[in-house]
């Protein structure tokens, strides 16, 4: 099974400006864990995942004057829709994080989670594929 297969093509693109609290808003309105930070200065994908914005709260920073820009991770780890599956768990597995963004040409396509593989495979091992030989 391919990342294509798998990735949610709802994709939340926010600016670096926007605070956290905005962020979380619009991530849990769309039911999702991550969003692409897209900063058009630098021409440049990012990623804000929840666990981000937990930490941010969680170490007392305020989520109404905090960020996007700086709890973006910019040093990411992009996946093409034509990667396996197990390729995506694999990457995610060494980076230690657990949603990649998908590029298709000049722009992101999707975000495959954790959350995304793990239901493709329990679905294929639910309805095996028979071979006929």
């Amino acid at each position: 099974m391919l990342v294509r297969d798998a990735m949610s093509t709802v994709v939340l693109t926010i600016g670096p400006n926007h605070t956290l609290r905005q962020a979380a808003r619009l991530m849990s309105a769309r039911r999702i864990g991550a969003a692409v930070v897209h900063d058009p200065d630098t021409c440049g994908f990012g990623i804000i995942t929840e666990r981000d914005i937990l930490n941010a709260v969680g170490s007392g920073q305020d989520p109404d004057v905090e960020t996007a820009s700086t709890h973006t991770t910019t040093d990411v780890v992009f996946a093409a829709p034509a990667w396996t599956l197990e390729e995506a768990a694999e990457a995610m597995t060494h980076g230690g994080f657990r949603h990649l963004i998908v590029l298709d040409g000049d722009g992101p396509a999707g975000i495959v989670s954790v959350r995304d593989i793990i239901r493709c495979w329990t679905r294929a091992r639910r309805h095996p594929v028979e071979l006929v030989v």
